[in-house]
């Protein structure tokens, strides 16, 4: 049973919601975290559909892990700010339109919550600004996620604590277990990050050679989902799905057959297998060899970097399309 009424109190009992009375009203909707601990938010999208948009956006996730491989870093150590968009205050002539209805009782929130359509945004920039304005050292940002990296343990031990210590000092709420490293190979953005290569965690790859085939198109739907964010990963990837998204088309009836299961099997052992990505080298001695196919089935294509010595080199990513 998902503990709703118990979020809301703790919520309630810390200021980041009160009661309220309003004419608007939006429909909660709870999401679970991986941890496996629930989340309380509210289904703003008619809130969204009229609001304004904002100039400023967060970083694109790809360039960034770009940019982190072009480091070719030894060390890394990453922060995450606790409970960040909710340090955050919503401005008191805002709160009536974020109104939300429990058990017969109106509730809003006092701080930027989760589902508004610009927090994150919000909640990265004023991020950013804190770290400009404390002269933090060299990092990567992702909303309330820094990473740092180096050539020594100690290096990156340094820029971490004036890392966190400016975010202290900004009002913003920093807990040990969301500080990771120095550590050779870290976590960032999902991703593996190693000596400046990308790799598919070992936790993602457990999980997806555990699925079971799908019984339906939602389950089909899912299951792509889960694989899709790897695909640059996967040489000819388009080309081996191709026949699990027969299955989930409107105009189609669900059926698995051995072509789908077929289909299911191998890209489960292409995760399984997976190579790392990386890392960006540069230089005039770097050789940047792009390679294309066209088949019967779809085009695909790869980047690869080489430096003398090496034979094969090493891809930067794969791409594909099927027909």
């Amino acid at each position: 049973m998902i503990p709703v009424h118990k979020m809301i109190h703790e919520l309630e009992s810390q200021g980041v919601v009160s009661k309220s009375h309003s004419p608007f009203n939006s429909p909660i909707w709870p999401v679970c975290k991986s941890e496996g601990e629930w989340r309380l938010t509210v289904d703003y999208y008619a809130l969204n559909e009229v609001t304004p948009p904002l100039s400023a956006a967060v970083p694109d996730m790809l360039e960034l892990q770009y940019e982190l491989e072009s480091k070719a870093a030894k060390w890394y150590a990453t922060t995450d700010i606790a409970n960040a968009i909710f340090s955050i205050p919503l401005a008191a002539e805002f709160r009536p339109q974020f109104v939300f209805t429990w058990r017969g009782m109106q509730y809003t929130w006092n701080r930027l919550p989760q589902g508004c359509k610009h927090s994150h945004i919000i909640c990265h920039g004023l991020i950013q600004a804190a770290l400009e304005k404390g002269e933090a050292p060299e990092h990567l940002q992702y909303i309330d996620g820094i990473t740092v990296w180096g050539n020594t343990a100690a290096e990156v031990f340094e820029k971490s604590g004036k890392i966190i210590q400016i975010l202290l000092k900004s009002g913003f709420t920093i807990k040990k277990s969301k500080v990771k490293g120095p550590a050779q190979e870290i976590q960032f953005l999902g991703v593996n990050c190693q000596d400046g290569r990308r790799q598919i965690p070992t936790k993602v790859i457990n999980k997806i050679t555990a699925m079971s085939p799908p019984t339906n198109k939602k389950e089909t739907q899912a299951f792509l989902g889960a694989i899709g964010f790897w695909r640059m990963h996967i040489p000819e990837y388009s080309q081996i799905v191709s026949p699990l998204y027969l299955v989930t088309r409107k105009k189609n009836d669900f059926h698995w057959g051995p072509e789908q299961q077929q289909a299911f099997a191998q890209i489960k052992q292409e995760i399984a297998h997976a190579i790392a990505l990386g890392p960006v080298r540069t230089g005039p001695e770097v050789k940047n060899v792009l390679y294309s196919a066209a088949g019967s089935h779809g085009l695909s294509w790869s980047l690869w970097q080489k430096v003398p010595g090496e034979t094969r080199g090493r891809p930067l990513g794969f791409w594909s399309q099927s027909y």
